[in-house]
């Protein structure tokens, strides 16, 4: 193949990783009646249990990008995996929790997503992993808004 630059070459490298890597996940979430985005959700209230978490909060944590949050949250309160409130002082601002059934759900998929996750990279060793998270956190670290809870620098490589 032949690519413009090496910028190019990585670009195009990463999203055809990122394509094989996501079919996987894809069909174990099918399984459980869930899109990636949806998991995430569920992921990041059940993190913050039993506290809600505010709408805005929730989309900022989200790992892509999602344009209609509302729409996931509105499936998901629907399957009656998450609950929404309104707050007194500002009937605008929507707390989300997560329900009995929603922590139930991550619950089942927990192990199937630690051995999807094993197929994706299990052949990686723990050094390599370790690299590639520090390239890729330093890769996207410049398009990451100032306050996203991404560009934080973590130390939480196991």
């Amino acid at each position: 193949m032949h690519f413009d630059s090496i910028a190019q070459k990585a670009f195009i490298n990463l999203w055809r990783t990122y394509d094989r890597l996501r079919q996987l996940e894809a069909r174990l979430f099918d399984r459980f009646e869930l899109t990636a985005q949806q998991y995430n959700v569920l992921r990041i209230l059940n993190a913050k249990y039993p506290d809600p978490v505010p709408t805005l909060h929730l989309a900022e944590r989200l790992i892509s990008a999602a344009p209609d949050i509302t729409r996931i949250v509105d499936k998901l309160e629907k399957q009656g995996l998450i609950s929404r409130t309104r707050t007194q002082h500002d009937r605008r601002s929507v707390l989300i929790h997560i329900t009995k059934a929603g922590r139930a759900k991550l619950s089942q998929i927990q192990r199937p997503l630690r051995q999807c996750h094993e197929q994706q990279l299990g052949h990686l060793t723990k050094k390599q992993l370790v690299q590639l998270t520090n390239l890729l956190r330093r890769a996207r670290q410049p398009h990451e808004n100032a306050t996203s809870p991404w560009r934080v620098e973590r130390s939480d490589d196991r």
